[in-house]
């Protein structure tokens, strides 16, 4: 069963900038509606960087664990996807990898309706897996839902102060 042990943080600085690669554009759009939240089983998203492309089902719980599948699609058919079965607006965003003390961060910097947001994330092995966090990381997001729609800035910023 695949698991995704994943931490969030929202960045307050550019630091992560001196050791971040050139990054990779991504768009994604959710293939799933949100009716209510005890509706919520799962995540179906389309998602590409570059020139490749996924389906992506992430379960809905709330934590750092998480049950995630993910399967290598055409990328013709991600962005016929994208373009015809997305419901709402696509997320927009470069993904910057950071090395940090043996870890690598993914650094999401967001275009569009979340233009400003930037949020660093961290794959562990384990729920207790000690990690650096760097000084451009803020407030631990890990527990918050992101429903599969975009989020502007200004909500962002009045909930996470």
């Amino acid at each position: 069963m695949p698991i995704e042990i994943e931490r969030k943080f929202l960045v307050t600085s550019d630091a992560w900038r001196e050791q971040a690669d050139a990054g990779v554009r991504y768009r994604q759009g959710y293939l799933t509606r949100v009716i209510g939240e005890t509706d919520v089983k799962a995540s179906v998203r389309v998602r590409t960087a570059g020139d490749k492309a996924w389906l992506n089902i992430k379960s809905a719980e709330l934590g750092i664990r998480r049950l995630e599948y993910e399967y290598a699609i055409p990328l013709t058919e991600a962005e016929e996807m994208l373009d015809s079965l997305s419901l709402g607006r696509l997320v927009e965003k470069t993904r910057y990898h950071v090395p940090v003390a043996g870890h690598v961060w993914e650094v999401d910097v967001f275009e569009g309706d979340n233009r400003g947001l930037v949020v660093a994330e961290i794959e562990l092995q384990s729920e207790d897996e000690a990690f650096t966090l760097p000084d451009w990381a803020g407030a631990d997001v890990s527990d918050d839902r992101v429903l599969p729609r975009s989020i502007c800035r200004s909500t962002l910023a009045q909930r996470w102060k």
